[in-house]
Parts: structure tokens; C-alpha cells; sequence
């Protein structure tokens, strides 16, 4: 008779104390043996074995135990404690995957049932590949850790041989398997079957199926962002931590086997250590002779330079009304320059543009004789090259 679900739960919530006693031993010899369960029951003074295997917890092996996968699961991701697995176990993914994306291709027109099952049973699979991803990242990641900060005492020969196993065994593959610049990496199949989800989740007749195809291209989406964490977890966090483990271990094996048998080898020079200052040694006396002319200090008083010429403003109104009644003026340019000398007794360049801005005036209208004159106008040592432009009396309204 099946176990009532909450009975089940119930049951692993009162007794984890034991159910976790039991798992560790199967992590750690991958069985638990019918000596150890009955050390753990008697340990806890409790014999569950008849509801654990009534509610399907464990299963018989020959006369020894075993979780069955749903629980082992359940309970390595209450606890965190995943093991590392093996890149190949991971790469069993790409088939499952490449089949199930091939046959939703082939039978896109077909029984909409079986595809949008298919839909479904693809996005589980995606799914279950960066759970996998993740588990493996973490485990290797705590390993590491434990390893780095030694606590269980390993010596440094064995540290090396788990340092470059993991390198070698599982991130490199592992990093393969990751990267989108690999043709027959999954990432690269993960890329492929997003593009084809989006296209039939925003066109496909069957409405069902659409909402299928656009939940499987979301999941897409997010898986992707996941496994780029992991794969910079990978590169920028794991692999210079276990190759620094890698080196240290390397570099202190070898001074222990040196320093147990230092006679088989030359004593090697050990560099005297120097100090050296980023300053000059004179630093100090020529600190002394600047701050000692600083000694008698003299007053200094600064005056701000006065200048006697004032600027000069362009007054356009006033020489506007006397272009008017000069008007008509056969030669604009020598007027200015003539009117500048009455003024001002002699005519500076600054002056001078200023006045020939008037030309510009939207209110004057100018003439050009027919073929092209041009006046030299001289200012003080500047002599320009004008065209003779003329006003007449109606040019000014």
C-alpha cells in the first residue's frame, strides 16, 4: 500500500537525524552495508528500516542498502554536499538533448500532443544539464576550498595529484563543454535550439504549442545567463585557485624532499636581501637648503596693471545714422576707412571690421558694379584689397 505524501515527509522530517547518518555513509563507501545500518539504528536507538523501505527512502541491494536516486537527490541538495561528476556523465545531456530537439524538427507538423510533450520533456532536460553544471561547480569549488585551507592535513605530494586531477578531469572538459566557440559543445547545441524556438513561438498555428515553444525560449534564456556565471566561476575563480594549490605544493614538495636528503644536492645560493629607498640619500640635506631660503621672507606687494586705454564699443546705431546721411556712397569701404580717420585720427583693424559689419545689415542694399572693381586700403601696416560696393538712398528704409 502506497504512503500517504505527507505521512513520507512527516516521516523524513522526524527521523533526518538518522536519514542523514545513513547518506553520509553511502557517499562516502557508495552502499550502506547491513553491519553499518544496524550501528546507525542502535546508535539512535531507533530501527526504521521497515518504513525506509516501505516508503521507497532506500532499496535492497543483495543483503545491503542503497537510496534510491529521487531521495539521494533530495536530500545532497538539502545538505549542499554534491560530489563532483565526472564531465562524461554531463556530456550524456548532449544526446538526450540533440534527439529530443531532432525529433521536435523532423515532426513539427505532426501529432501536436506528442510535440508539445516533447517541448516539455526538452525543457526538463535543459534544465537538469545546468543543475548538473551547477552541482559540479559547487562541489569542485568546496574541495577546493577545503583543500586550500588544509584542514584534514593532506600533505602536499597528494595535494598536487588532486589539484591537477581536477584540472584535468573536470574543468578543462568541463569548460569544453561550456563554450560557444566549440562547435560540438552543448552551449553551442543550447544556441541552436533557442534560435529555432524563437522563430516558431512567435509563428506557429497551433496556440498550445506556441505557448510551449515561447516558455522553452525564456527558459533558454535564463539557462544561458546561468551558465555564463558558471563558466566565469570556472575560469576566473576555480582554476587559479587549484593551480595556485598546484604550485605552492610543487615548490614546497620539492624543498621537503631537498631538506630530507640535502647531501644529494648543491646547496643552492639564497640571494642576500637588499634595501632599497625610492629616494635619494640627499634628500634630506637638499629639503633643509630649500625650506632654509624660505627663512627671511621679504614682503611682496602686487599691484594689478592699470591700462589707460578703454575698450572700445561699436556703437552701430551712430554710424548706421551717419552712413544714412552720407547716402548715396559710391565706395563703402573707403568711407569707413575715411570716417574711422575723422574720428579717430588714425584707424585700427579692430575698428575697421567693425564698421564694415554694417554691409550685413538686412536694412542696407547693396550694389555691385557689373564687372568685378577692387580699392587697396591701407591701415597702418596692413593693406587690404576691397571691392567697391555702393549704397544708394533707397537702400536704407
Amino acid at each position: 500500500m502506497k504512503a500517504e505524501p505527507r505521512t513520507v515527509l512527516r516521516f523524513l522530517l522526524e527521523y533526518f537525524d538518522i536519514i542523514k547518518d545513513l547518506f553520509d555513509t553511502q557517499t562516502k563507501d557508495n552502499i550502506i552495508t547491513y553491519e553499518v545500518m544496524n550501528e546507525i539504528t542502535s546508535k539512535h536507538k531507533m530501527d526504521v528500516k521497515i518504513q525506509l523501505l516501505e516508503y521507497k527512502i532506500i532499496s535492497n541491494v543483495a543483503e545491503n542498502y542503497q537510496f534510491r536516486p529521487v531521495f539521494a537527490s533530495l536530500i545532497e541538495f538539502i545538505l549542499s554536499e554534491f560530489k563532483p561528476m565526472l564531465p562524461e556523465t554531463i556530456e550524456k545531456y548532449h544526446v538526450s538533448i540533440g534527439e529530443l530537439f531532432r525529433k521536435i524538427r523532423e515532426n513539427i507538423n505532426g501529432d501536436k500532443v506528442i510535440l508539445n510533450q516533447r517541448i516539455t520533456e526538452l525543457s526538463n532536460e535543459i534544465n537538469n544539464f545546468y543543475e548538473s553544471v551547477e552541482k559540479n561547480t559547487l562541489a569542485l569549488l568546496n574541495e577546493t576550498r577545503e583543500l586550500k585551507a588544509n584542514v584534514k592535513k593532506v600533505d602536499y605530494r597528494e595535494k598536487i595529484i588532486r589539484a591537477s586531477r581536477w584540472i584535468d578531469e573536470y574543468i578543462i572538459p568541463l569548460n569544453k563543454i561550456l563554450d560557444l566557440n566549440h562547435s560540438t559543445s552543448l552551449t553551442t547545441k543550447l544556441y541552436e535550439v533557442s534560435e529555432y524556438t524563437n522563430r516558431y513561438r512567435l509563428n506557429f498555428d497551433d496556440e498550445s504549442t506556441r505557448i510551449q515553444f515561447e516558455k522553452l525560449y525564456f527558459s533558454l534564456i535564463q539557462v544561458n545567463d546561468n551558465l555564463l556565471r558558471q563558466s566565469k566561476i570556472l575560469t576566473n575563480e576555480l582554476l587559479p585557485l587549484i593551480e595556485r594549490i598546484r604550485t605552492e605544493s610543487i615548490i614546497l614538495t620539492g624543498w621537503i624532499n631537498f631538506l630530507k636528503a640535502p647531501h644529494k644536492k648543491k646547496v643552492p645560493k639564497i640571494l642576500e636581501s637588499k634595501r632599497n629607498y625610492i629616494y635619494s640619500k640627499d634628500t634630506f640635506f637638499n629639503a633643509a637648503e630649500f625650506f632654509d631660503a624660505f627663512k627671511n621672507d621679504v614682503d611682496v606687494f602686487i599691484e594689478d596693471e592699470e591700462y589707460e586705454d578703454e575698450k572700445w564699443i561699436f556703437d552701430k546705431q551712430l554710424y548706421k545714422d551717419k552712413l544714412k546721411d552720407n547716402l548715396p556712397v559710391t565706395d563703402f569701404f573707403k568711407w569707413c576707412n575715411k570716417t574711422l580717420k575723422e574720428d579717430y585720427k588714425k584707424v585700427e583693424i579692430e575698428k575697421f571690421f567693425a564698421l564694415t559689419s554694417l554691409a550685413f545689415d538686412d536694412d542696407l542694399q547693396l550694389e555691385y558694379p557689373v564687372k568685378a572693381e577692387f580699392d587697396k586700403i591701407k591701415i597702418n601696416d596692413l593693406t587690404l584689397t576691397v571691392p567697391k560696393i555702393t549704397i544708394n538712398n533707397h537702400g536704407i528704409s
